[in-house]
């Protein structure tokens, strides 16, 4: 548990960031988290579920992008609290000169990202305290890591269900790939309904949330990658893409994924 409140934090509100390290088994959370948390699982048990295969999805892009694109720079926008396997460990692992600039903007995040998210001596990590909607804010402090002449890997994990308006969430992503030469990649997953129990969480959890999530649809999520060319196989429940490292096909969950490369 989180003993120590860094200041700045409301630890009566439940927030994503915490609910979600509570769910993925983490100590980085407060009662308000934990009380949330399983106030979702009691209606939708399969919550843990979307969590651990959103992960795992992060990885396996971060390690697509890295091996196969060669991208040896990343934006994570929402990266949430640390965990094992971060955006950065496992592009270092691969290339340790990658660099990683990190974007969220809870006080425990930010606390916890300066002390842990640390750097192989070849690469480097930043971390920005932002809002995902203060896309120029974020892109003029990652230019001081990040070279905007050569491919980014921008992540975007998550984190536009909490932009409760579809078309601010897609101009979000408009206007950071905006800023991001040809040949960057958009990696994202969010929430859908395509899980009835799946949205009548949400709709008990978001009166009691710091910040409302709001699921979107297969298509709504497919938007996102407009102009972008979809790598295989496109947009699909996270379980589904490039499933090989997996060992076996994980059942289906109500959230999607997919990469796409700026022409």
């Amino acid at each position: 548990m989180a003993d120590q409140v860094p200041g700045a934090i409301d630890t009566s509100r439940p927030h994503s960031a915490r609910i979600w390290n509570h769910l993925l088994g983490g100590t980085d959370n407060y009662p308000a988290d934990r009380a949330a948390a399983e106030a979702i699982v009691s209606v939708f048990p399969g919550m843990a579920d979307i969590t651990r295969r959103s992960r795992q999805f992060t990885g396996r892009a971060v390690g697509c992008l890295v091996r196969e694109a060669g991208i040896r720079q990343f934006l994570d926008v929402g990266s949430g609290l640390p965990t094992a396997d971060n955006t950065h460990q496992i592009a270092q692992r691969i290339a340790p000169g990658a660099r990683i600039v990190y974007v969220d903007n809870d006080p425990l995040v930010l606390a916890h990202a300066r002390a842990l998210l640390t750097s192989t001596p070849a690469g480097r990590c930043q971390y920005i305290d932002a809002d995902a909607r203060d896309t120029d804010r974020i892109l003029e402090e990652a230019a001081r890591t990040l070279d905007f002449t050569r491919p980014v890997g921008l992540m975007l994990m998550g984190i536009l269900g909490l932009v409760e308006d579809y078309d601010e969430a897609r101009s979000v992503v408009r206007r950071l790939l905006a800023a991001l030469p040809a040949g960057s990649h958009l990696a994202l997953n969010d929430g859908t309904t395509t899980d009835d129990a799946y949205v009548e969480a949400l709709r008990r959890h978001n009166p009691r949330a710091a910040v409302p999530y709001t699921a979107r649809s297969p298509e709504q999520v497919a938007g996102y990658f407009e102009g972008l060319e979809l790598l295989e196989p496109g947009v699909v429940p996270c379980p589904r893409w490039r499933p090989e490292s997996l060992g076996e096909q994980a059942p289906d969950v109500a959230a999607y994924g997919g990469v796409g490369l700026k022409p």
